[in-house]
């Protein structure tokens, strides 16, 4: 798309408008399919110029990036800002670019040789070779474009990427920039205004991988599960990419339990269809079965033309009823926390050794779920919690949404875009339990009520089978969206942002809150998705006093008498604000940063964690599980 087709309100900052394909199928080895990484350290620099524009205007993707002026090493995956001890570009709005080289194997070129981008925060545009191969608009969801036509096969080719992370009213998250003249400023101020309570890092933040298929090839695979007895019903379907002539090729599939061993398998005449799996082995939380939880199994297609996939997943069922939420049919009560994509240096940038420890870390505090507060998390993560029995509540970026702006026609386009990336790319989860459409939006607006009811019917025609909420900040009677809802999801910070400091009136508050959302909505089990106090760690006072590790214990102590007590009835989990500290933009009233985690950002646990570690873990011995 050329510059002059871009919204004249977006070309200050260069923005671009997405047209890009997401990514759904992750990227795998097989017999057909050769997957490089083109992670690494990239040349890197930044748009400093007064309308972040000079960029586009002289063209940098048409040369080595470093010809348009000094670059430096930037690693691939992070997020740019804390990298380098400049403030400069830690705080930078605007675009920012990357290039670095590959190489193409020569056999690839009668294949499809493909591009994938895991996540790259906000708006990006790719070329190959000076040639546009693709562009997309939001972070945290993969995208990826076929680049034969601009690759080289004889030679080196040039990847550059620019990435522009400027939040609007119909970004997701939204924000707003303020534009500031006159002597008291330096020329050509503005200052981005965020709506959402996190740092708004950016850069390439996953990996960037070269792939090859055949030219028919597997393009999508959806599976979902039912349960008869000790049976596991599979059913799947698959679509096909690509051309094969006048006749339609073969398709055989196959079902591989978790040590590889074929357990059925046969060709198909349709593409989609049911196989049994006999005597099968469920998947289930790591608190609900001990002894076997996250039991993942793969399901192969094999094309005649040539093409080999595998994807993985669970036998599982889940529902929410008026008073639980079911897995497989028995009760799940969620011990849980609320997270961030977020540590030192890397910022949000995939880090395998993080993933490690926070699943340690995770399993250490008892805990059997988390929600992707507040946007997806990277696939890797994803992974380990289908392997390891962990549950998530898979969150959309919609954090934020506050204003009237941000609920018009072409934010609710982009909103549903996303949930549908998000549904493609989350689907074949056993660990995904519920989609959450927003965090915290102003659902008290009469705006809200016909968008929110059109996001949450878009994302039930994409998946039927799992329950749908979002968090919501408001009164049950003033909130016009949770009658949309399969369970009811609230943050709740009594003690701390209202009537701060006094615990002594959590219990009568909290008490009085669920009873007027029962009242209300009695068809609907609640979810506490948030409440927590900031905590400074090794920070101590007796008695007790806000900031110090023992108000933390103290706060939290009244919530679970609270949960205790409704727990029996309809409350089907509690999830802590935080699970460990994370970084947030500058401002008074954030005098630690506002990092509230019962985890410290080096993930060591505070005087909370080992609180909320012996009540987790006592819970989960009073609550079902299976042999």
């Amino acid at each position: 798309m050329a510059a002059e087709c871009l919204p004249p309100s977006l070309l200050i900052l260069g923005l671009a408008v997405s047209v890009a394909c997401a990514g759904s199928l992750y990227p795998r080895d097989s017999e057909s399919r050769v997957v490089k990484t083109l992670d690494g350290m990239w040349d890197f620099r930044a748009d400093y110029s007064n309308s972040r524009n000079d960029s586009f205007q002289h063209s940098w993707w048409s040369q080595p990036l470093s010809a348009s002026g000094d670059v430096m090493p930037m690693p691939v995956p992070s997020s740019y800002n804390d990298i380098y001890n400049d403030k400069a570009l830690r705080d930078f709005v605007g675009w920012v670019w990357y290039e670095t080289q590959f190489f193409v194997p020569s056999d690839w070129r009668d294949q499809r040789v493909m591009l994938r981008l895991g996540s790259a925060h906000y708006y990006s545009v790719v070329w190959v070779n000076g040639q546009e191969v693709m562009r997309h608009d939001g972070g945290h969801l993969p995208f990826e474009g076929e680049v034969n036509s601009a690759v080289n096969f004889n030679g080196p080719n040039r990847l550059t990427v620019a990435v522009n992370n400027t939040l609007l009213a119909t970004t997701l998250p939204p924000g707003s920039l303020s534009f500031h003249g006159g002597a008291k400023y330096p020329p050509h101020y503005f200052v981005q205004n965020v709506q959402m309570d996190f740092f708004n890092y950016a850069g390439i933040h996953r990996h960037v991988h070269l792939y090859v298929t055949p030219r028919v090839y597997v393009d999508d695979v959806t599976i979902t599960t039912s349960i008869n007895g000790n049976n596991g019903e599979v059913n799947y379907t698959i679509t096909l990419g690509g051309s094969s002539g006048d006749s339609p090729p073969g398709v055989e599939i196959s079902v591989e339990d978790r040590d590889g061993n074929t357990v059925t398998s046969h060709p198909v005449t349709s593409l989609t269809g049911t196989v049994e799996v006999n005597n099968a082995r469920f998947w289930w939380p790591w608190t609900m079965k001990p002894s076997d939880p996250g039991y993942m199994y793969t399901l192969k297609v094999n094309v005649s033309t040539g093409d080999v996939y595998r994807q993985m997943f669970g036998i599982r069922t889940v529902q929410a009823t008026d008073s639980q939420l079911l897995i497989n049919s028995k009760p799940f009560y969620c011990l849980g926390v609320a997270k961030h994509e977020d540590a030192d240096i890397r910022g949000k940038g995939l880090d395998y050794p993080l993933i490690a420890r926070d699943f340690v870390m995770i399993k250490w505090l008892g805990a059997n779920c988390f929600r992707t507060s507040h946007y997806p998390y990277s696939e890797e993560m994803m992974d380990q919690a289908d392997q390891q029995g962990v549950v998530v509540i898979d969150e959309s970026p919609a954090v934020g949404i506050k204003k009237a702006e941000n609920f018009g026609a072409v934010s609710l386009s982009h909103h549903k875009d996303v949930m549908t990336e998000l549904v493609q790319r989350d689907k074949n989860r056993p660990s995904v339990v519920m989609w959450s459409v927003a965090n915290e939006p102003s659902s008290n607006m009469h705006q809200a009520e016909p968008y929110f009811k059109d996001v949450i019917q878009h994302t039930r025609q994409l998946d039927p089978t799992r329950p749908i909420t979002f968090a919501t900040m408001h009164a049950a009677s003033d909130d016009r969206v949770v009658q949309f809802v399969d369970v009811i999801s609230i943050n709740r910070y009594y003690g701390w942002y209202t009537d701060t400091g006094h615990t002594e009136v959590i219990q009568g508050h909290l008490s009085d809150d669920l009873k007027s959302w029962r009242n209300k909505h009695h068809d609907k089990p609640i979810l506490i998705t948030e409440y927590g106090a900031d905590t400074i760690a090794g920070m101590h006072e007796e008695p007790s006093f806000v900031f110090t590790e023992e108000y933390q214990t103290d706060f939290m102590s009244e919530y679970h008498k609270t949960f205790d007590t409704y727990r029996a009835q309809y409350l089907v989990g509690e999830m802590v604000w935080n699970f460990a500290d994370f970084m947030t933009v500058e401002g008074v009233r954030r005098v630690v940063g506002n990092r509230k985690g019962v985890l410290t950002r080096q993930r060591q646990p505070k005087a909370a964690g080992h609180l909320l570690r012996a009540r987790y873990l006592k819970v989960a011995n009073t609550t079902w599980h299976t042999t």
